[in-house]
């Protein structure tokens, strides 16, 4: 199982970067292989996702989620994943991002590319593009404060 940790600083509150974060079908305007992502409901989401010039579609469920602390999720189906994000206040005015993703490379791109860190690099220039796009919006896309408590 392959896995990638990055984190990045942000001059936005906690409150902010997180609110952004919730709102999944903003993704393509910031992560780089999102193609695009449906809600479902609440804790459901379809992914359309191109890696390595591969596209994948699959379905992911939120498995734990507060309000400005951590958004957990998994895969239903396709490339086998999860991962979690987690918000740390640093001031009133800036706050940390680290994401976590556990995922099962497959074929020989997805092998190579974890290989070569590919997809920490990956993630390294995304998080920067969020950092790009949440300090430079005035205030956030939209929000859900719901809290999905760990099963």
């Amino acid at each position: 199982m392959a896995q990638v940790i990055e984190t990045i600083d942000v001059d936005v509150p906690v409150d902010k970067a997180y609110n952004q974060w919730t709102q999944f079908e903003s993704f393509p305007q910031f992560l780089s292989f999102v193609e695009s992502i449906r809600q479902t409901d609440d804790t459901h989401n379809h992914w359309t996702v191109k890696i390595g010039g591969v596209e994948r579609e699959f379905d992911a469920e939120i498995t734990e989620q507060h309000p400005d602390e951590r958004v957990a999720w998994k895969s239903l189906d396709g490339t086998t994943h999860a991962g979690v994000v987690t918000f740390h206040k640093l001031s009133d005015t800036s706050s940390r991002v680290a994401v976590q993703i556990d995922w099962q490379p497959e074929g020989f791109v997805e092998k190579a590319g974890d290989l070569l860190n590919f997809d920490t690099r990956s993630v390294k220039k995304d998080l920067e593009h969020f950092k790009q796009f949440i300090e430079s919006t005035p205030s956030e896309t939209g929000a859900w404060r719901g809290d999905v408590p760990r099963d």
